[in-house]
């Protein structure tokens, strides 16, 4: 960091001047306007470009040099979280059928994402969405609610077992890696350019917090999806009452942890953060009553009773988890008391 003295001009003008190496690399001239914005926590914000226009960059994916489609998936998936407007698949011969299916894939998987022209050599994807019509908050909250739901179906599969539910349950995990990939695009985007950060009234360290969480939450998702996986190999086996019985409590208590870290984030109250932390503990001792009574099973029914209580547990310690950035982040928000 460069130290520069603030100097004083006319009398009433303060002027500091800017780095020689930044304004060449930007390309400001002579009389051109630079924008200055003041930060939330007092620092400015010195950006060369004055219009309010969208910021475009391009990203060019060779197909030629990719072997399997799986590969190519991740790295459009990759292009879109990193901030890229524009995505273009390219071949020196000609596209080959499973990357143009893969290229479609991707255009349904991820928001936003529209092909908007394709020829033998080459597709092009292009980012249709304005950020200001999905803000953070409200793809947070509607992670939230998809995975809360998908926790309840799945223990509801385990007392009322469902081969459909089961499967519609791994599906609404895609949406919800939908939603965390655009998260971490906005956040990224917002990285890039802070300027957006102001055009979604939105602080940078707020949109860290948000990115933070949706990471979380998509995590949880993920553990949900893996109980599901072991109920259905509980159904191959007969599973005592008890059991089960106190699977449903822990997995009552791991969700009420999770509602309480996502609704003390949005009502900002630092108090009920760090109860809901502390209630975790309490979520602890239900699992380890599981674990003691599935060490008392056999084979497939003692790995996917552990499964699941693992899952359980580690949903509670992840909304521990969101507790924590919760209770960071309103510190950060506190005004800090002045000492003479």
């Amino acid at each position: 960091m460069e130290i520069r003295k603030v100097q004083v001009t006319g009398g009433s003008s303060y002027v500091v001047t800017l780095p020689k190496e930044w304004v060449k690399s930007t390309n400001i001239k002579k009389n051109d306007s630079v924008g200055i914005s003041i930060q939330s926590d007092g620092t400015l914000l010195v950006t060369p470009k004055m219009t309010t226009e969208h910021i475009c960059r391009e990203k060019k994916i060779n197909s030629d040099i990719i072997e399997h489609k799986s590969f190519l998936f991740r790295r459009l998936i990759a292009a879109y979280i990193s901030g890229f407007n524009t995505i273009t698949i390219t071949s020196e011969k000609r596209i080959q059928p499973e990357i143009r299916s893969t290229v479609r894939l991707f255009s349904q998987t991820a928001i936003g994402q529209e092909i908007v022209e394709e020829t033998d050599k080459y597709i092009t994807v292009k980012d249709l969405l304005n950020p200001l019509e999905m803000p953070f908050d409200k793809t947070i909250k509607r992670m939230h609610i998809i995975v809360k739901r998908m926790h309840e179906d799945s223990i509801y599969s385990m007392n009322h077992y469902s081969p459909e539910l089961i499967t519609e349950i791994i599906s609404r995990d895609q949406e919800v890696d939908r939603l965390h990939w655009l998260v971490a695009r906005q956040y990224n985007s917002i990285m890039k350019n802070m300027s957006l950060a102001e055009k979604m009234e939105i602080t940078i360290e707020l949109s860290s917090t948000f990115f933070l969480i949706s990471r979380i939450i998509e995590r949880i998702g993920d553990h949900v999806v893996k109980i599901t996986d072991n109920i259905e190999n509980l159904q191959q086996i007969k599973t005592q009452e008890d059991i089960i019985q106190k699977i449903n409590n822990a997995s009552t208590k791991a969700q009420e942890i999770f509602s309480q870290s996502i609704s003390s984030f949005y009502r900002k109250d630092i108090t009920a953060s760090n109860k809901n932390i502390e209630t975790v503990e309490a979520l602890h001792s239900l699992c380890k009553e599981i674990d003691e009574l599935a060490f008392q099973q056999k084979g497939l029914a003692a790995i996917s009773i552990g499964n699941i209580v693992e899952s359980i547990r580690r949903i509670g310690e992840y909304s521990q988890d969101i507790s924590e950035n919760v209770i960071n982040y309103l510190i950060n928000e506190e005004k800090e008391s002045k000492h003479m």
